[in-house]
């Protein structure tokens, strides 16, 4: 029980690591699936925060939200593809529901918490990023 409450393994770390990044990166490609699948209603209604259009800024979402999420589960250009991510989040958060009530920021301060945090440690060493980096992997 000592081991399971107190470890501070590789290998508990790195477990933890991939816990986080599959489940943010899963919950994200949903959102970002469903922009995909519904593209034409989405472009009518979408909003454009940043003035770059509507159109524009409902790809740049997909991308971020559905194409770097699979690079984020995946463990690959973990840090470069949490950027899109979290500039995504910023945008949701801070600036389409700026003057909403906190209720309705939660999930998005929740995953910009989350890419934050993956940004500050790194994808662990259960990825494919560690494994690229790793010296003799075949040995």
């Amino acid at each position: 029980m000592k081991k399971i409450l107190f470890s501070n393994s590789p290998i508990s770390r790195g477990l933890a690591l991939l816990l986080l990044r599959l489940g943010a990166a899963a919950l994200m490609m949903t959102h970002g699936w469903d922009k995909i699948t519904k593209f034409s209603e989405y472009l009518t209604k979408f909003a454009d925060p940043i003035g770059v259009g509507p159109a524009v800024s409902l790809q740049l979402t997909i991308f971020a939200e559905f194409f770097c999420a699979i690079l984020l589960a995946l463990g690959f250009m973990t840090r470069l593809a949490l950027v899109p991510l979290m500039i995504t989040m910023i945008v949701a958060v801070f600036i389409v529901h700026g003057g909403d009530p906190i209720g309705d920021k939660e999930v998005g301060l929740l995953y910009l918490t989350t890419f934050i945090t993956l940004f500050l440690t790194g994808p662990g060493n259960i990825s494919m990023d560690a494994q690229i980096l790793k010296k003799n992997r075949y040995r």
